[in-house]
């Protein structure tokens, strides 16, 4: 039955991933994510079912057009196969339960998020602001904490608490990280709850530092040029969302 289970979540995860893909084209275009239906950027001829299957249309097209020929980026091979087995482990660490679909809805929007600000360097107001919202309403069903009062606290004063630190990082940086990392972190907070934005905050520096430091010494990246910190930021909320209090318990009964 477990296995099972993990085969449903994990082509959910696909299906759901290759709406990711088309979010993160059309939403930083301003375009409609309603119609019209999907179809090929080069040629524009509409998609049949048959190469809309997610992961496995891309394998038997070989990454192109089934019509034109054109090659599809790669990224949407990539991000069905992530969310398909984010959304195993997922189910696998929490089971059944509500805190379950909103972390799933949550992990949707995080790598949402991730594509459109490596690739365009944006984190859209218009997903961060109905979810900073929609965050702090649903942290009574999705906080582990001692009742709503407890739990509508944790997220307002973790979202806070992100918004606040992003905010003199970036005072004291002379706006060296972006205002879109602000409002991030802000929203990070209110999913993740206090303390464990400080296990999303910590993950995404060192991630983030660690790829700088790749990137320079492979000579890809310039002293100076700056790379985009929003997809550190969600692979750490990620990693709150699944160890955050592991995390913390550990880090406390150190201290």
């Amino acid at each position: 039955m477990l296995i099972s289970w993990i085969i449903f979540f994990f082509i959910l995860g696909a299906i759901l991933g290759s709406f990711i893909n088309m979010l993160s084209d059309r939403l930083p275009a301003e375009k409609s994510i309603i119609t019209p239906g999907s179809g090929c950027d080069v040629c524009g001829k509409r998609l049949g079912i048959a190469d809309l299957i997610p992961i496995f249309s891309y394998i038997f097209l070989k990454g192109r057009c089934r019509y034109c020929g054109a090659g599809i980026p790669q990224r949407a091979l990539w991000v069905e196969i992530a969310t398909a087995c984010l959304f195993g482990l997922f189910w696998v660490m929490l089971g059944p339960s509500v805190e379950l679909g909103i972390s799933l809805l949550y992990l949707c929007v995080f790598i949402t998020l991730f594509v459109i600000d490596m690739e365009k360097g944006l984190i859209l107001n218009v997903i961060i602001y109905p979810l900073m919202v929609l965050a702090l309403l649903l942290s009574p069903l999705y906080l582990q904490g001692d009742g709503l009062l407890a739990n509508l606290s944790s997220s307002f004063f973790g979202g806070l608490t992100g918004f606040g630190l992003f905010l003199l990082i970036y005072i004291a940086s002379r706006g060296g990280m972006g205002e879109g990392d602000i409002k991030m972190a802000g929203f990070i907070g209110l999913v993740c709850g206090f303390p464990n934005i400080f296990v999303a905050i910590f993950a995404g520096i060192v991630l983030g530092g660690l790829a700088a430091a790749g990137l320079m010494l492979s000579g890809k990246r310039r002293k100076g040029q700056t790379i985009p910190f929003g997809p550190f930021l969600a692979v750490g909320a990620v990693t709150a969302m699944l160890f955050g209090s592991q995390i913390m318990e550990w880090y406390l009964a150190l201290a």
